[in-house]
């Protein structure tokens, strides 16, 4: 089975990564932790959405020209210093989640214990290095915008094998309106996705 093509972002589960965040954001490392558990695989619910619509494979390579750039994952740790401080990555999370953002925010607020605001910039920090992963596999492997959507629908499937279920459990979470819960922790459901999705 070939290389998850966000299998760079791994690095995101090092201690260093929370301990990073959580002293830009002032709040413990463990609550970072599994924050982060949970906005990760829910940006890469956003990308298989995105991907899946009718103008998925335009509207993605117009986001990796745009904002795309795979060298920032030869520092995750330090592209993480601004806490999703930037506009770009505020703009990215938008581009990526769409109407269901804030929905988003508040189910990881809930599991999390922290308040969507915080946890808007914790993805904000996050969205970068997921289009940067996107961006690298794009250059890698010489991909156009119909060989980067079927890439990422093969991703979807081979993550559907590792944890049955998640990420389109994730993908749910975007469309919902209201209060609804797709997991009583979305952090331990999160950690499903990511072992899948750092498995090579």
């Amino acid at each position: 089975m070939s290389e998850s093509i966000f299998q760079a972002l791994s690095a995101l589960q090092d201690a260093g990564a929370a301990r990073q965040l959580s002293q830009q954001l002032g709040i413990d490392e463990a609550t970072t932790s599994q924050a982060i558990s949970a906005a990760l695989p829910a940006l890469v619910a956003g990308v298989s959405r995105r991907a899946a619509q009718g103008d998925g494979a335009n509207a993605l390579v117009s986001m990796l020209d745009r904002d795309g750039d795979g060298s920032i994952l030869d520092d995750v740790l330090g592209s993480l210093a601004g806490a999703g401080a930037a506009p770009q990555g505020s703009d990215v999370l938008g581009d990526l989640l769409g109407p269901g953002r804030g929905q988003v925010e508040n189910q990881i607020g809930r599991s999390s214990g922290l308040d969507a605001g915080t946890v808007a910039r914790i993805m904000a920090a996050l969205a970068p290095l997921v289009l940067g992963a996107l961006a690298r596999a794009q250059q890698n492997e010489n991909l156009d915008g119909a060989g980067l959507q079927q890439r990422i629908g093969a991703e979807q499937q081979r993550l559907e094998v590792e944890a049955p279920g998640g990420l389109s459990a994730f993908e749910r979470m975007l469309d919902m309106d209201g209060d609804g819960e797709i997991a009583d922790d979305v952090a331990q459901l999160g950690a499903q996705v990511l072992g899948g999705l750092f498995r090579s």
